[in-house]
């Protein structure tokens, strides 16, 4: 399937107006939104890597900036899990507001703290989320929403993240969810080595398209 071009979209939430890019392929039925963690955006190289396989699979894809600029160069505004989670709220809604993605199965892909919001926008929305991946996640930032997640969820961690994969195993034993934990071999919290990333995408991918479909 070769990927179309994106749709850039501004998304207005309150008194600011973020930035993103829609893609929806034209027999797509599940949309998957991303959540980048701190200190990234919409280009993130490896978010947008994944969203690219996941688009190969027939999902539509939404990579959208949770924070201004101005709001991103504050060190705790990059940790306000509140404050992201809202962000990835409000984008949704926004979603279901337009008429090409408003019935769409909508799923979220959350790296680090991102995964986090995206645990938590997950658990407040109940059924208006099919499905649910995080790359690297803090889950612990989510720990009091894990169980209130009805989402099927997958956590996918790097082998030698042995913090993070510790964190990870404590938070899907929290879970009643359908939920999985995926361990990437070798892998460090950015799988940066040699194929682990591609491992990631097309997990991820098949997560989706089981739950999405």
């Amino acid at each position: 399937m070769t990927d179309q071009p994106a749709e850039f979209v501004t998304i207005p939430i309150d008194d600011v107006r973020l930035e993103g890019a829609l893609v929806v392929p034209d027999s797509a039925t599940g949309l998957v939104v991303f959540a980048h963690g701190s200190g990234s955006s919409r280009h993130s190289p490896r978010n947008n890597f994944v969203a690219e396989v996941l688009r190969a699979h027939g999902l539509g894809t939404l990579l959208f900036d949770l924070l201004t600029e101005s709001e991103d160069e504050t060190y705790e505004t990059r940790f306000d899990v509140d404050l992201l989670t809202a962000r990835l709220q409000d984008a949704t809604g926004w979603l279901r507001d337009r008429e090409r993605t408003r019935t769409m199965n909508i799923g979220y892909f959350g790296s680090s703290t991102g995964a986090a919001a995206a645990l938590r926008a997950a658990a407040d929305r109940g059924d208006d989320v099919g499905a649910v991946v995080s790359r690297g996640g803090r889950v612990d930032l989510a720990d009091e929403r894990l169980p209130d997640v009805t989402a099927p969820t997958l956590f996918i961690v790097g082998g030698d993240d042995t913090d993070v994969l510790e964190l990870n195993r404590e938070g899907i034993r929290k879970l009643t969810c359908t939920s999985e934990l995926a361990v990437v071999e070798g892998a460090s919290h950015l799988f940066e080595e040699p194929g682990a990333l591609d491992e990631v995408a097309e997990r991820a991918a098949a997560w989706f398209e089981t739950h999405l479909a």
